[in-house]
């Protein structure tokens, strides 16, 4: 009697702690499947706790700018590509179902700083994996994309309700792709930053570091010297070794004349006259 009386409760408990154990497994697999809710932070602690990146003066000054236009016009080297994903990957993973698109002259160029994107994002635990869509691009878990764009107006039409559009090595954009570019920020309101270095005076890089309004454009300007992870002895070498009119532009950020003209470009604009009306022939 004792002996069946026994085995009768070592059943129940059994099937009792199997009961406990399963619920715990579902609740638990419950727990990991319920969408995760990101840290609200900026993107200078998001840089540093998450990313594990800490940025110099001049990018906390960029990652915190909530300006609708800005412009990096800084050195080679100072780290605009790495700021711009750093930018990228903030804006998706704080806003879901955000699209974050990224144009340069080429899609290597725009490869290369979605890669950087992808390893933000690893460090977020991330991985990487593409919207299914558009060869070069990062879908992230709430819905948002980061996707790179060929450098050729005719391919690039057709997104709309951009967040943020960051354009990499903008002074090597063509006119006509930056021109294409513009109007998906329309509906969505979106932010429009433009990086790189000089690249003569002309295009829309130029237009806009020289004549945009100050109240339309956030500028950054770092030349080579401001960079504290240039060395002087490398700075020095340089301009001996390409000359005074490629520093000037790769390091000091200035726009000068290619030297192909007759005329350089200042003067050629000091010899305008607004003045005068309409010819009558």
């Amino acid at each position: 009697m004792r002996s069946r009386f026994t085995r009768a409760r070592w059943y129940f408990r059994s099937v009792f702690s199997t009961f406990e154990e399963n619920q715990t497994r579902e609740d638990g697999e419950k727990r990991s499947e319920a969408p995760q809710v990101p840290e609200v932070m900026d993107a200078v602690e998001f840089a540093r706790k998450r990313l594990k990146f800490e940025p110099d003066e001049r990018q906390i000054e960029v990652l915190l700018s909530e300006a609708k236009r800005g412009i990096l016009n800084c050195t080679r080297q100072w780290g605009k590509s790495t700021i711009a994903a750093a930018k990228a990957v903030h804006r998706a993973y704080t806003r879901p179902k955000s699209l974050v698109l990224v144009a340069s002259p080429t899609d290597r160029q725009s490869g290369e700083l979605i890669r950087k994107a992808a390893d933000m994002l690893a460090m977020l635990g991330i991985r990487r994996r593409g919207d299914g869509d558009n060869e070069t691009s990062l879908q992230l878990p709430n819905g948002s994309r980061i996707v790179g764009l060929p450098g050729v107006e005719g391919t690039v039409r057709g997104f709309s309700a951009v967040s943020l559009m960051l354009i990499d090595e903008a002074s090597r954009v063509e006119d006509a792709m930056y021109k294409a570019l513009r109007p998906m920020l329309a509906v969505g309101q979106g932010d429009l930053w433009l990086m790189s270095t000089p690249c003569g005076k002309r295009g829309f890089f130029h237009e806009c570091w020289e004549h945009g309004t100050a109240d339309e454009w956030f500028r950054v300007r770092v030349r080579g010297p401001e960079c504290e992870r240039i060395p002087a002895a490398f700075l020095e070498k340089e301009r001996s070794a390409i000359g005074p009119v490629w520093f000037a532009q790769e390091y000091m950020g200035e726009f000068v004349d290619s030297g192909m003209s007759v005329f350089g470009r200042d003067l050629v604009e000091r010899a305008i006259d607004d003045g005068f009306g309409p010819l009558e022939v």
